[in-house]
């Protein structure tokens, strides 16, 4: 039984009540709610199973008084046995406390809530940071798995570091951005994601303070805080991170690293002017800090390629260059790499076996296959196109719908607009209006705590008659919260 498919059935010569109750109980007895377990109120219960909230309350008292379940005022309703008679002299393992023990920290719960949402029927998303389904090369994958099919492919283990024909590939389109990277200074991962994790557990020291721009991507993923570090926002203006405040943040907060994304910045848009790349480069190299580039938005240019990445002019190896196909081609493939000083690229490799023994064989094969074949710049090509019409649809739409209640800069690529509300809500209470109506945004406070009224939005995933319908409800939900 698919439990978060259930509903009770109304054709049933049992009371939707006492099919509620039965199905809870199954969910108790089969260990999928453990002890301890907080379960869904009763609004999201009845919203679940389709029916008022008086049968959710009826099936719920009956668990009680069985003493399955124990209500307690202001914290819920708790599972506190998980038979029907009383709790054994052996009682069951508390799954919960090892929940709270695990040192990986959770996501924040506005993305939890989002991930979640993403896949409900009906949810339209403004904010997700994905291309959508519409603008997935389905018909050119197919077609090049076909001709894959065609000779054996490679299923056993690969290289530490990854592929060497994707490898090749990727190191010769990192050539002509100015990167003089071979391939045994490449890492294959599985995204960018797992980079960050690979560089937070294989070349920091516990208690470390990472340096990133405030806001910041970093803020939402908890992935420097769960390996022990400390973020550190440093800020912004129009040409990107402040340079000038680098070396007193890496001083004051003793910074052992900076995380940027220079180019179409998340969340912000931001594009990194060339004057301050090389400034920030200078000021680097002169406090010994390292940089982790994030360059993964790069190919998804709109109006005029950005500048060359910070990696073109590092003549000290002080950077770690870090590349997806995620953005621009498939999150699905889960493709990524790093680019670096050797030394580190061999030590972050090690990590990644000791993790999973290397990213899917498959996958690194189709990606070569992309990069080397020329669909992948004919398909950045169609990308774009497409991307320029919703980037219109959205700003168009803003511009009739929030002109008078917010402003914001048109992005010259990437996928997000960064909103700021004029002396409106809290993005929390925003975000939260919004998911109740079918709208799904992202709310400011996950890239920086002290965003108020910002919004990201994202117009890749939404068509561009969804953005204009999406941004013009989510006008009249602001202005009814003002």
């Amino acid at each position: 039984m698919n439990h978060s498919t259930w509903r009770p059935s109304r054709s049933s010569p049992f009371p939707l009540h006492r099919q509620i109750t039965e199905h809870l109980r199954d969910l108790i007895a089969g260990g999928e709610w453990p002890v301890g377990t907080r379960i869904p109120s009763q609004r999201e219960l009845a919203a679940r199973y389709g029916v008022n909230r008086s049968t959710v309350v009826a099936a719920l008292d009956e668990l009680i008084a069985a003493g399955l379940l124990q209500g307690d005022r202001g914290g819920g309703t708790r599972v506190v046995n998980r038979t029907w008679g009383v709790l054994t002299a052996s009682p069951p393992p508390d799954w919960n406390e090892y929940v709270r023990a695990g040192v990986q920290h959770p996501n924040l719960p506005a993305v939890q809530e989002i991930n979640q949402a993403e896949f409900r029927p009906g949810i339209l998303r403004l904010g997700t940071g994905e291309m959508g389904p519409d603008l997935l090369p389905q018909t050119e994958m197919a077609k090049l798995l076909g001709r894959m099919a065609l000779r054996p492919p490679n299923l056993g283990y690969g290289e530490p570091n990854g592929d060497l024909r994707l490898r090749e590939a990727i190191a010769s389109r990192l050539n002509r951005l100015g990167i003089a990277v071979s391939p045994s200074s490449l890492l294959i991962v599985s995204g960018a994601l797992q980079a960050l994790q690979l560089i937070a557990v294989g070349l920091l020291h516990r208690g470390s303070t990472v340096l990133t721009e405030r806001p910041s991507y970093l803020y939402s993923v908890p992935v420097f805080q769960s390996a022990g570090m400390k973020l550190r926002g440093v800020p912004m203006d129009e040409q990107g991170l402040r340079a000038d405040l680098v070396s007193v943040y890496a001083k004051q907060y003793s910074g052992a690293l900076l995380y940027t994304i220079p180019t179409f910045h998340n969340p912000s848009g931001t594009v990194m002017s060339e004057a301050r790349r090389n400034q920030l480069l200078e000021v680097c190299e002169a406090a010994r800090l390292p940089v982790v580039e994030d360059d993964v938005y790069r190919e998804l240019w709109l109006d005029e390629p950005p500048p060359l990445p910070l990696k073109a002019k590092d003549a000290s190896g002080s950077v770690l260059y870090l590349g997806s196909l995620s953005k621009s081609l498939s999150p699905g493939l889960r493709i990524g790499w790093i680019a670096g000083p050797q030394p580190v690229i061999e030590r972050l490799a090690d990590i990644k076996m000791q993790s999973d023994y290397g990213s899917s064989a498959l996958s690194q094969q189709v990606a070569a296959e992309w990069l080397e074949s020329g669909l992948y710049d004919r398909h950045l090509e169609r990308l774009r196109s497409a991307l320029r019409l919703r980037r219109e649809a959205a700003l168009d739409a803003l511009g009739r719908h929030f002109r008078d209640i917010a402003e914001w800069e048109a992005p010259r690529g990437g996928f997000y607009i960064w909103l700021n509300l004029h002396g409106s809500p809290s993005p929390r209470k925003v975000f939260d209006a919004a998911l109740k109506t079918g709208l799904l945004i992202n709310p400011g406070h996950l890239y920086d705590r002290e965003a108020e009224g910002r919004l990201r939005l994202s117009y890749a995933y939404a068509t561009a008659d969804e953005l204009t319908d999406g941004i013009a409800r989510l006008s009249e939900i602001v202005r009814a919260l003002e």
